[in-house]
C-alpha cells in the first residue's frame, strides 16, 4: 500500500451526466436557447450548472472532455482583407525531392 497510487478526488460528473454532456457537444448549442453559436469550456460549465446544478471549473471540465475523447478544434484566423490570388502567387514552387531515374539504376 505504500507504493500504491492515491485514488484522488472522485469525478464530479456521473455516467448519466457524461452521456448527456457528450450528446450536447455532438448536437452543438442552439443559439436562441443557449445564447452561443459554438461551445466553449466556460459555456459548457454554465450549461452543466443550469442542467445539473454541478459546479465545475473550466480546467476540470477540459480534462473531463478530453478524457471523453474530444479535442479542441478551432479555425485558423484569416485577415479580412487577405487576397487569395496574391497569396497563391507568393508561394514558392520547388522541384520534388525524389525524382525517378531516367534510366534503370
Amino acid at each position: 500500500m505504500i507504493n500504491g497510487k492515491a485514488p484522488g478526488k472522485p469525478s464530479l460528473l456521473n455516467d448519466d451526466q457524461r452521456t448527456t454532456l457528450a450528446q450536447a457537444i455532438e448536437h452543438g448549442p442552439t443559439p436562441y436557447l443557449d445564447g452561443v453559436v459554438r461551445w466553449r469550456l466556460c459555456d459548457l460549465a454554465q450549461w452543466l450548472w443550469e442542467e445539473f446544478r454541478v459546479s465545475v471549473s473550466e480546467q476540470t471540465l477540459g480534462r473531463e472532455v478530453h478524457a471523453m475523447g474530444y479535442r479542441k478544434l478551432s479555425a485558423r484566423p484569416r485577415h479580412h482583407a487577405q487576397d487569395a490570388e496574391a497569396a497563391e502567387a507568393f508561394k514558392k514552387t520547388s522541384p520534388p525531392q525524389w525524382q525517378r531515374c531516367r534510366h534503370r539504376c
